[in-house]
């Protein structure tokens, strides 16, 4: 019988002794538009239905800097391991209650980190031409794609960040505080944790958005205006070994 989902909390879980993957998440940007779980359903890994929050799920677009991606506790890289990043996200829960995201798409600017996540992992990374840059006080991530495409999908995204959130909403914390990934590798269910601090989060005004990568991920359109539009400065993240279906960790 599926658990009932874990307690949407703030605080992190217990730190990771042994990180599989060690890497700092800057200048984040998160915009998030309600949709109908019935269709978010279908873009699922197996083993895993919609999460929702009052009936409704959400998909996110995040833009943000890759800091210094490391293995194990080794120094993360400087230059392949820090990149600007764009995902496509949805929000999923698995018959052992963990909540997680499930990555539609993630555009990154660095190749060879592309190439390895794709092939260890899995995941749909997307090698795109991407920039971040700050005005007097707003922020501005683009995005479009090179390999493996489609050539030319984008996204033009201008926040003004606010004031700092000091107790986030019911909303803003099913938002943000995910401490795992739902992902498919090799006909496997995988769950990959994660930890970091509290996010420092802001409200934000959204300036600019001209995007086309929520559609080609498999979104409905048109998405309209977001439900939420946040602001980090960023955290440091460690991920743990993946597990799969009932918690076990991969050998």
């Amino acid at each position: 019988m599926p658990l009932a989902p874990e307690p949407i909390t703030a605080d992190p879980p217990t730190s990771t002794a042994h990180p599989l993957l060690t890497q700092s998440w800057l200048d984040l940007a998160f915009l998030h538009w309600a949709v109908d779980p019935a269709d978010v359903s279908p873009l699922l890994p197996a083993d895993t239905v919609p999460d929702t929050l009052d009936g409704a799920t959400y998909v996110g677009l995040v833009p943000f800097r890759m800091h210094r991606v490391g293995w194990f506790r080794l120094p993360g890289v400087p230059y392949l391991g820090t990149f600007p990043e764009t995902n496509v996200r949805l929000y999923s829960v698995d018959a052992q209650g963990r909540r997680g995201v499930v990555f539609r798409s993630l555009d990154a600017s660095r190749l060879i980190p592309v190439a390895v996540a794709r092939a260890l992992f899995r995941l749909p990374y997307l090698w795109s031409r991407m920039s971040i840059s700050h005005g007097e006080d707003t922020i501005t991530y683009t995005s479009t794609r090179r390999w493996p495409g489609p050539r030319g999908a984008h996204s033009r995204i201008t926040i003004r960040p606010g004031v700092r959130i000091q107790e986030p909403t019911a909303l803003e914390l099913f938002l943000t505080a995910r401490w795992g990934m739902h992902n498919t590798s090799y006909g496997r269910q995988m769950y990959l944790p994660n930890t970091h601090p509290q996010w420092p989060l802001h409200r934000a005004e959204l300036v600019e958005c001209d995007e086309d990568l929520t559609t080609i991920a498999g979104l409905p359109t048109p998405l309209g205006e977001p439900a939420s539009v946040l602001y980090s400065p960023g955290v440091a993240v460690r991920f743990g070994r993946p597990a799969r279906p009932g918690g076990i960790p991969t050998p």
